[in-house]
């Protein structure tokens, strides 16, 4: 058969389109992987990086030292520190914000970090509703981390063990 009869034919039959339901069908009955997700979870990587959290020492202090370590290595610029004395004469954060919208979760401030006082949880399911919300102060950033400290603990124990 020529070159030019085989292009014929494919192009009166609708051979692509043939082929395409072809396929279709064969998938027709092989099982679905769908899941209902509020009710069924999906495996989490142990590497995931959610949501941000300012972690305290177990006295209750906080842990950020305001080095700006975090804020010099973030790629997305997305972190804002600005620091004062405190009356003991440490230095502390009068200032800590993170944008969620400019944040890439790459995980750098946490490695930056040499007091581990800023973490990625495993959290994923968190929203914003209203203008600004997006941006996490000190004080959402410690509600979090005093919130989630025994999964932030057992995370880092954790890793501790793969290193």
């Amino acid at each position: 058969m020529s070159n030019m009869t085989r292009s014929f034919f494919k192009t009166y039959f609708l051979w692509e389109l043939l082929q395409g339901l072809g396929l279709t069908f064969r998938n027709l009955w092989v099982r679905k992987s769908t899941i209902s997700y509020p009710e069924e979870k999906t495996p989490q990587s142990p590497r995931f990086r959610g949501l941000h959290a300012l972690r305290r020492y177990p006295n209750g202090e906080e842990r950020c030292i305001a080095c700006k370590l975090c804020e010099a290595v973030c790629p997305a610029l997305a972190i804002t520190i600005e620091s004062s004395t405190g009356p003991d004469g440490t230095r502390r954060t009068s200032r800590y914000d993170i944008d969620l919208f400019k944040c890439i979760y790459c995980g750098f401030c946490e490695e930056a970090c040499p007091v581990d006082a800023i973490v990625e949880t495993r959290i994923h399911e968190y929203h914003m509703e209203q203008r600004g919300e997006n941006i996490m102060n000190k004080d959402k950033l410690l509600a979090v981390g005093d919130r989630y400290e025994t999964m932030i603990a057992a995370d880092k124990a954790a890793d501790a063990r793969y290193r």
